[in-house]
């Protein structure tokens, strides 16, 4: 048995011995990508000389690597810009129902959002979008237009929810957004991946901003991008990651946290069972009950995702 097989394995078997006490935890992965090279149009992610990732990921490929691990759906979370790119993925994910959602890419404050987003809404397994950072895009600058605030709240009417992705400034950003928008469900992405300011007035403000998100019961945060270089290695041990876990653990609580693997993104920090080990045992030492929030009752509440498997567990659409 190789290496990749055996930590696959491993993970397998700590996952059922987690539910030594019930059976063994199901995992809903609230973040991987879906892509094609091949298409006549290409990609605009990732690029071309991203030789790790660039290659066409679907949801046949994602059920081989994650098979052994207990994992039973999968959200989609947008990679591309492109507004027809938002068809092309259900299109993918009708065909596999591993795919329990998928997280789209509208402009808010663009004209033509509401038409789109009522187009793409009719299908349950669009989620919501995802705004930040990427494309060239800044909630900091939209957030003063009373456009994008009335796209933002259409959003919320229609319960659908936003992925947020950014730097350390987002916490701020979001506390700003959420006083507008108060009913809109807000996902973090990837906050583990963030570092904090290191100027003390900067970090105090950031900290604020993230104990004042933490108040708001809509708001998530995926506790995903975990793994980090360290020198010229990938650290695969959980001390080593311990005290930023325990910083969000501590903010937010058991009831707010979502596991998200990043998938194929995470390729080259590690295996899909190295990504996934790391944060199971920081989980499972919190106690079973805090497991399955996090591996999957959580993303019930701020995905209102769809069970399309037998495996998967009830969530709250039909």
């Amino acid at each position: 048995m190789n290496r990749r097989s055996f930590l696959g394995v491993a993970t397998g078997m700590a996952l059922s011995e987690a539910g030594a006490q019930g059976p063994p935890i199901p995992i809903i992965d609230t973040h991987i990508h879906l892509y094609d090279p091949t298409r006549a149009q290409g990609v605009p992610w990732p690029p071309r000389d991203n030789t790790l990732i660039y290659r066409t990921v679907l949801p046949d490929g994602y059920r081989k690597v994650t098979k052994p691990l207990g994992i039973v759906g999968a959200i989609e979370v947008e990679c591309s810009p492109w507004l027809e790119d938002n068809q092309w993925v259900l299109d993918v994910a009708a065909k596999d129902t591993i795919v329990v959602g998928t997280v789209g890419d509208l402009e808010p404050g663009k004209p033509g959002f509401r038409r789109d987003l009522s187009r793409f809404h009719k299908n349950p397994l669009f989620l919501g979008i995802r705004f930040g950072y990427l494309w060239g895009r800044s909630l900091a600058t939209e957030l003063p237009k009373p456009e994008f605030i009335s796209d933002i709240k259409a959003l919320a009417e229609a319960g659908l929810e936003l992925d947020a992705v950014g730097g350390a400034s987002l916490p701020g950003e979001l506390v700003r957004l959420t006083d507008q928008v108060p009913e809109l469900r807000v996902v973090i992405d990837h906050l583990p991946s963030v570092d904090p300011p290191k100027e003390a007035p900067t970090r105090a403000r950031y900290d604020a901003a993230l104990r004042e998100l933490a108040k708001r019961p809509q708001i998530y945060v995926k506790v995903s991008e975990v793994l980090r270089r360290s020198g010229d290695r990938v650290p695969y041990e959980l001390s080593f990651y311990r005290s930023r876990l325990d910083e969000i653990w501590d903010i937010f609580g058991p009831d707010r946290l979502l596991y998200g693997s990043d998938w194929p993104n995470s390729d080259p920090l590690g295996t899909y069972a190295q990504v996934l080990n790391v944060v199971r045992e920081y989980f499972t030492g919190k106690g079973r009950e805090a497991a399955e929030k996090y591996f999957w009752k959580n993303s019930v509440a701020a995905y209102r995702w769809v069970k399309r498997e037998a495996a998967q567990p009830q969530s709250t659409r039909a």
